[in-house]
């Protein structure tokens, strides 16, 4: 029997049919028409899937259960509300569930289904409780407890991007001042070099923007930090004690065996990881306690489709 997961993304939806050892056997992908609309974007996910499964021979009987991962939640009535793709209150499960009769459908956040299919298949797969976090263009975040994810009375738990974590000087996307994603996300790094910048300290990253600091990216900041560049060396102590900080609050919450760290700015985990777990237990309640080890994610950008995939009841 197989299972499909269905990575939905603000620009573009990746589509995999996953076995039962979690392995992607048949892939497919498409724009998220987003100017379409909610109906525009579920035909066009129909239209793929059943394009996989005529490709390969699939037999429809073989297919257990369509997951997907949204980038925003499912309340507790199966309506999905996504900012990024204009779903307020859109009858999701329902839909669905008449797009696909008799296939039993189920749906999550995207960072939940990403350290889902991590706890099942990847870094903290020897742990009962975890916790994921993503840092990319903002911060996600996945609570796993007891090999489940927890989203919460309500659909809306383990927004772990949006904790409070300090004053700040810009608002995030969710109207609040001092989420955890405005210090610890690449747009986050990106805003403080920039302010850097425009304040006059001088950077390699000047010669990579090319003196356009509108083009930084995340990248170009990290590059520069391991060439001991001042501005760079700011932006990342900056970074990670509110990363440390962030780290701290969720394991004196949670108290998880492993927390994993995935998304794009991840991929320099050799800067990220030195001296962060000291850095943590300086924030602790228990400072002479054992608490979780921090690891980078390893199942990358298949980690959507994979846990999509897993969702179950």
């Amino acid at each position: 029997m197989y299972s499909i997961g269905v990575d939905v993304g603000g620009t573009g939806i990746k589509i995999g049919v996953v076995d039962e050892l979690g392995n992607i056997l048949y892939r497919g992908q498409c724009v998220t028409d987003v100017a379409g609309g909610f109906e525009k974007i579920i035909s066009d996910i129909h239209d793929v899937i059943e394009g996989i499964i005529a490709q390969n021979d699939i037999e429809k009987n073989q297919i257990k259960s369509i997951g997907f991962g949204i980038p925003g939640y499912i309340d507790r009535y199966g309506k999905a509300n996504c900012v990024n793709l204009n779903w307020r209150k859109v009858d999701f499960i329902q839909k669905l569930k008449e797009t696909f009769p008799g296939t039993d459908i189920f749906a999550e956040n995207d960072a939940t289904v990403a350290g889902l299919a991590e706890s099942r298949f990847g870094s903290t797969k020897e742990h009962d409780t975890s916790v994921m976090i993503t840092l990319g263009t903002g911060v996600g975040g996945a609570i796993i407890i007891n090999g489940k994810p927890f989203s919460g009375a309500h659909g809306v738990g383990s927004e772990i991007g949006h904790m409070m974590i300090g004053d700040g000087w810009y608002k995030c996307n969710c109207g609040n001042t001092g989420c955890f994603e405005t210090y610890c996300s690449a747009t986050a790094i990106i805003k403080y070099a920039q302010k850097l910048l425009s304040e006059g300290e001088e950077s390699l990253i000047l010669d990579m923007c090319k003196k356009n600091i509108s083009d930084i990216n995340a990248k170009m900041v990290f590059d520069a930090y391991n060439q001991n560049d001042e501005v760079a060396k700011k932006v990342i102590a900056r970074f990670k004690d509110y990363l440390a900080k962030g780290i701290a609050n969720i394991v004196n919450t949670i108290d998880p065996g492993i927390i994993a760290i995935g998304g794009g700015v991840s991929k320099s985990e050799d800067i990220i990881l030195d001296g962060l777990k000291e850095m943590v237990r300086g924030h602790l309640v228990y400072k002479e306690e054992e608490f979780a080890d921090i690891v980078i994610a390893t199942l990358g950008n298949d980690a959507g489709i994979i846990g999509a995939a897993i969702l179950e009841k």
